[in-house]
């Protein structure tokens, strides 16, 4: 091949080579942007697994509790989930974990029913009643799992993640809400809303407790009805028009 020949052939080369180049420079942010997007998608469907198998667990604990009572431990969880305490491990950091998952379960059904039960009537006393009796038929529907996530076993955890005290605290904002109706009926002042609030969540929980204890010395009812005699006794006097 003469030298012109070879120094043509050579410019092609050369240029389809400069030509392959400038495509892959283009092509490459292209298969980055396309692999980012395949990881992205690949995590979110790995979250999804996750979020879904978590929610299994607490299924399978909610089983548990049901089957074994408040007491249940760690191997008899796993052993209702059909797997190992390992697993359990690798999607709840520890038992801890695994409790507020279940405690949020139970707020997420119980916390609607108070509401419910609240807005049922518009007269303070009666809405009172309302909640007093919802609380106390959800836990006698199952009180093991009432036992299980308001009396749970020696946990570390850290202080204020007990999600069943902030459900305490909402339900403590309603009964709030529900007295200073009343107040503000009678035209007094609402200062004394929050702690009466509060102090009736209390009182119904600590009742409650007994009342289970004590294996239910009377019927549901009569308890809702001597507790909301009790919870609503500090404001027969400020509310007269409200029949006891």
């Amino acid at each position: 091949m003469s030298v012109p020949a070879v120094l043509g052939t050579l410019g092609i080369m050369k240029a389809e080579a400069v030509r392959r180049s400038s495509q892959d420079k283009i092509a490459k942010p292209r298969d980055r942007r396309a692999s980012k997007a395949e990881r992205d998608r690949r995590d979110s469907r790995w979250d999804e697994h996750r979020r879904a198998r978590r929610q299994q667990l607490v299924d399978a604990t909610l089983a548990a509790v049901a089957k074994h009572g408040a007491g249940v431990g760690m191997d008899e969880i796993a052993a209702e989930a059909g797997t190992s305490k390992t697993v359990v491990y690798r999607h709840f950091a520890d038992r801890a974990e695994l409790y507020i998952a279940v405690c949020n379960r139970v707020a997420a059904q119980l916390l609607p029913k108070l509401r419910a039960a609240i807005e049922s009537s518009d007269r303070p006393r009666d809405m009172v009643a309302a909640a007093i009796e919802a609380y106390l038929a959800f836990l006698e529907a199952d009180p093991e799992l009432y036992r299980f996530v308001v009396h749970p076993q020696t946990l570390d955890r850290p202080a204020g993640s007990d999600p069943l005290s902030s459900l305490s605290d909402l339900v403590g904002e309603q009964a709030a809400a529900v007295v200073a109706v009343a107040l503000r009926q009678a035209g007094r002042d609402t200062a004394a809303a929050a702690p009466w609030g509060h102090g009736v969540v209390g009182l119904v929980r600590s009742a409650a407790d007994w009342w289970l204890r004590a294996e239910r010395p009377m019927l549901r009812s009569e308890l809702a009805s001597h507790l909301t005699d009790l919870a609503w006794a500090g404001l027969s006097g400020v509310a007269p028009q409200e029949e006891k």
